[in-house]
Parts: structure tokens; C-alpha cells; sequence
């Protein structure tokens, strides 16, 4: 019988010396590994596609409204302008791409290796946050970078610009940090009830497209017309039958909400433009949109607290999940 031939090394296994940076190092490390997972580094290039795509679609937009500052265009472009178009790109690719920081550690059961570390709970929850939110505020804030240098290069006196406006770089700074919050949370809170991404992608685009087309049913107008004589009767209503009269006759356009005093609530409906209403509140501009124009009826402290309501509470319930989890 021949027996295999063993040896044991001395290998001198020594006890760690180094400095115990404890649960800050923790963190840390989980936010750096965030935001290479969420930018598809350290693995193919077609985990990239998305996060390039990103990337591109934040810029475009602001590089666009540079171009057309550039050519002299009466309605100047501004940064609240730039957050009304870059909040539903943000919106849609983060329902993709967020889901990749919870949902793949949840199904391989890598979270509990997490957690029997220094980690705890909320520990993790805040890495992948912080993680998704660094990269969402560097896009619009760079966006915002971008469109600002154009708009002082374009204006015809660049130091008269700057003193009449400084006041939009504090506006987009406390408006990006609405937006990169908003797009953050919302998306990581659905994403902690499933192991499958696709699912809460889905859920979450799915929020965004109905509550629009719901909110714009909810407000839309009805209009009435009236012709009326130079002494102010009533003709007719309608538009074809007063042309035949021959009378000299005032027209007169009345539209109403068809829910009425209703309608500047239920257009809150919309979760797409829900950091969009509180970003025309820190410019103190008004929003083209019916919805926009809708919501603007009301105090500002609505679309503010529903705000909050939409982040804050998602966000406790994203920590309460995870906070249920036992190693």
C-alpha cells in the first residue's frame, strides 16, 4: 500500500499590529466597492454600457443648452432648466443601475458576510447609498459646471454676468442635492424587497411612466367659449354659430381644471417631477408645464413636504428591512 507523502510548513502565523480603523474603514471600503459596482468597474465592458450611457445623457443636455445660449437665443436656457430635463434620465437609468448595489449581495447571501464583520446594518445601507448618491450629484453637478462656464462665456460682459447671477450657484448646488436624493432613495428602498433586479426596475419605471399620464387626466382643462355684443350679452357659445350672426361680437376663453380646485393636489401624482417642483421653488422660477403650472397654486410648503414624505420615508424603510436581517 503505498502512502502519500505529507509536509507541514511553519508558515509563522503572527497576530495583525496594524492600525483597527474599525466600522469607518468598514464604510469606506463599502462605498468605494458602491461606486465601482454601480460604474460597472473591475468587470466587462458591457457592464459599462449603462453607466457610460448615463454619463452621456446628463451631459448632453447641458452641452445643447450651452449651443443654444451660444447662438443668441431670446429665452436664455438656465440651470433650472437643465434639472427639468436631466431629472427623468436620472430617474430612469437609476431604476436600472441602483438595483445592482442591494439586490445580487442579497440573493448570493453575501450580505451576511458583510455583516458578521464590524458592519452592521445601517452601516451597509448607508455605504450603498452614499455610494449612489456620490456618483448622481457628481453628473448633474458636473452638467451644471458645464452649462454655467457656456452661459458666462457666451454673455456679451462675462464679469457683469457673474455679478447679476451668482446667486444660481448656491441654487443648483441645494437644487442638485433635491434631485440627487430623491433619484437615490426611491430606487434603493424598492430594490430592498427583491433579489431580482429586473423586478424592481420594472416597479420603479413603472411608478414613473403611469402616475404622468394619471396626474395629466387628473388636471386637464376644459374650455368654454363665449361671444358677447359690445354691451356685454350673451350671443351665443360656441364658435360656429356666432360667425353667422354678422354681429360685432368679443370673444372670451374661460378653462377650468375638469377636477377643479382639485387639480393642483392630485397633480402631485406625478413622482417624475416631484424634485422638479421643489427645484422651481429654490430658483424661484416657474415651471412651463401644465403640471408645473398646476402644482405652482399651491404654498410652497406642499411640494416641499411631499417631497420630503417620497425621500424621507423611503428612505427609513430601506434601513428598516435591512435592520431585520439576522446573521
Amino acid at each position: 500500500m503505498t502512502q502519500s507523502g505529507g509536509e507541514v510548513f511553519d508558515l509563522g502565523y503572527q497576530h495583525y499590529d496594524g492600525p483597527r480603523e474599525g466600522r469607518v474603514r468598514a464604510l469606506k471600503a463599502l462605498w468605494v466597492n458602491g461606486v465601482r459596482t454601480a460604474l460597472g468597474l473591475g468587470r466587462g465592458s458591457r457592464a459599462q454600457v449603462l453607466p457610460i450611457l448615463l454619463f452621456v445623457s446628463v451631459m448632453a443636455p447641458a452641452v445643447i443648452l450651452v449651443l443654444v445660449v451660444s447662438q443668441g437665443a431670446e429665452n436664455i436656457p438656465g440651470h433650472a432648466d437643465y434639472y427639468r430635463i436631466v431629472s427623468i434620465i436620472l430617474l430612469l437609468f437609476s431604476a436600472i443601475i441602483a438595483p445592482e448595489l442591494l439586490c445580487p449581495d442579497r440573493r448570493d447571501g453575501v450580505i451576511y458576510l458583510y455583516l458578521v464583520r464590524s458592519l452592521t446594518a445601517t452601516d451597509y445601507v448607508a455605504g450603498r447609498w452614499l455610494a449612489f448618491f456620490s456618483i448622481t450629484l457628481t453628473l448633474v453637478y458636473s452638467g451644471q459646471v458645464v452649462l454655467l462656464v457656456g452661459l458666462v462665456l457666451a454673455a456679451a460682459d462675462p464679469v457683469q454676468y457673474i455679478q447679476d447671477n451668482w446667486l444660481d450657484v448656491p441654487r443648483f448646488l441645494a437644487a442638485g442635492l433635491v434631485v440627487a436624493a430623491f433619484t437615490t432613495t426611491l430606487p434603493l428602498a424598492v430594490s430592498a424587497f427583491t433579489t431580482r433586479r429586473a423586478y424592481a426596475s420594472v416597479f420603479v419605471i413603472g411608478i414613473f411612466i403611469i402616475s404622468l399620464p394619471v396626474a395629466a387626466i387628473l388636471t386637464g382643462t376644459e374650455c368654454h367659449f363665449e361671444g358677447r355684443d359690445e354691451e356685454g350679452v350673451v350671443i351665443e357659445v360656441g364658435g360656429g354659430d356666432v360667425a353667422q350672426t354678422g354681429e360685432s361680437l368679443v370673444f372670451t376663453e374661460e378653462c377650468r381644471p375638469i377636477t377643479g380646485e382639485s387639480a393642483k393636489w392630485l397633480a402631485l401624482i406625478d413622482i417624475g417631477q416631484v424634485p422638479i417642483h421643489v427645484s422651481d421653488i429654490i430658483f424661484n422660477e416657474e415651471s412651463e408645464s401644465e403640471i408645473g403650472m398646476v402644482v405652482a397654486e399651491l404654498p410652497s410648503y406642499v411640494p416641499v413636504g411631499w417631497y420630503l414624505l417620497l425621500t424621507v420615508v423611503p428612505g427609513i424603510v430601506l434601513v428598516w428591512r435591512y435592520r431585520r436581517i439576522r446573521v
